[in-house]
Formats: C-alpha cells, structure tokens, sequence
C-alpha cells in the first residue's frame, strides 16, 4: 500500500497544481469568476488531501503490520477527491447544478478519512 499511495499522491498533488495553472490561465477568460472559484476550490482540496494521503502512506511504510484504519483513511481520501473534487471540477466546466448535490459526498469521505487517521494514530505503534 505504500508505495501505491505514495505514487498516486504525488500525482494527484502534481494534477492539483496542473488543474491551478489550468484555472489561472486557460478558464479564467472561459467560465464566471464564480466557476473558476468553485474549479479552485476543487484544485485546492485535491492537494490538501493529497498531502494527507503522503502522510498516511509514510504512517504505513512506518509500521510493521499497517492498522486497517489507517489504510482505509487512505482509500477515504482517494474517494473524497475523486468525488468532493471531482464534481466541483465538472460542476465548474458544465454549468450543471445537479453536480453539486454529490459535492458532499465527497466531503463526508474526507471527513471520515480524517476521522480513521486520527484512530488510527491514536493506537499507532512506532
């Protein structure tokens, strides 16, 4: 699992920093300030979680026999972006509202992410 987060971290940190400049160069004259907003939003929280899935795979690379919470923090971050940045990527290109009822979806993930690596820190063995 480490290696597999640490790989996807660090290109979904890459690709928050590519769909920025993407914002700030080629949307800003294409979309409403509101969309573009809302498109960095999702760029912003993509590189936040990003870096905490960084966090969770050097947690795992760190211990024997990695707690099932904190691999699962892992996959909850993954899921969040997909989802939480995801639609606000999509939600800001397309103008379709509906896109953002799923929104939260993804920032429940997010949430329950953080939620299972701080149990998972909590019982954490070094």
């Amino acid at each position: 699992m480490t290696q597999i987060f640490l790989s996807v971290a660090a290109i979904l940190g890459g690709l928050s920093v590519a769909a920025g400049a993407f914002a700030s160069h080629a949307l800003r004259e294409k979309i409403s300030e509101q969309s573009l907003e809302i498109f960095e939003t999702g760029a912003r929280y993509q590189m936040y979680h990003a870096l905490a899935l960084f966090l969770v795979a050097i947690l795992i690379s760190r211990t024997e026999s990695p707690q099932p919470t904190l691999i699962a923090s892992g996959w909850l971050f993954l899921i969040g972006i997909a989802i939480f940045s995801g639609s606000l990527y999509a939600l800001s290109l397309t103008g379709i509202k509906s896109l953002g009822a799923i929104t939260p979806l993804g920032g429940a993930a997010f949430l329950a992410g953080w939620g299972t690596l701080a149990f998972a820190a909590w019982n954490l063995k070094l």
